[in-house]
């Protein structure tokens, strides 16, 4: 199977610090940019309405994340890889205050991982095909 996210053991770590401070219940988001610096921000569930214009990519340290469906249309030939850098990133991420910011890399995915989300997302939205 092929994630369309994922995280680096130092995004991992960092996910279950946040965990322990602010409670199980966390959300990512992929900033579109402006003041949240295109990067991967970590919210509670009260703090960011997720709507119908969101793409839920998968999870990463069990907590979801989720993509505007605008932004999708650019990175959606892309694994996006979250991890770790030292500094500040976002001001409305909750892993501001510990020094360190969750940072976006990806790479783009091989045609046969194409392929293979291709067939997923015709499954998933036709799910009595057989395969």
């Amino acid at each position: 199977m092929v994630d369309r996210v994922i995280a680096t053991p130092a995004a991992l770590e960092l996910i279950a610090l946040l965990k322990q401070q602010f409670g199980p219940d966390l959300l990512f988001h992929q900033s579109g940019g402006c003041c949240d610096n295109s990067a991967a921000n970590c919210y509670l569930p009260t703090d960011l309405t997720i709507g119908p214009y969101d793409v839920h990519l998968g999870d990463i340290g069990g907590v979801p994340f989720y993509i505007s469906a605008s932004q999708y249309e650019y990175w959606k030939h892309t694994q996006l890889i979250i991890d770790v850098i030292d500094g500040h990133g976002g001001t409305f991420s909750l892993e501001g205050a510990t020094g360190k910011a969750f940072h976006t890399r990806s790479r783009i995915f091989t045609d046969a991982e194409l392929a293979e989300l291709e067939r997923d997302m015709a499954h998933h939205d036709n799910p009595d095909t057989s395969s």
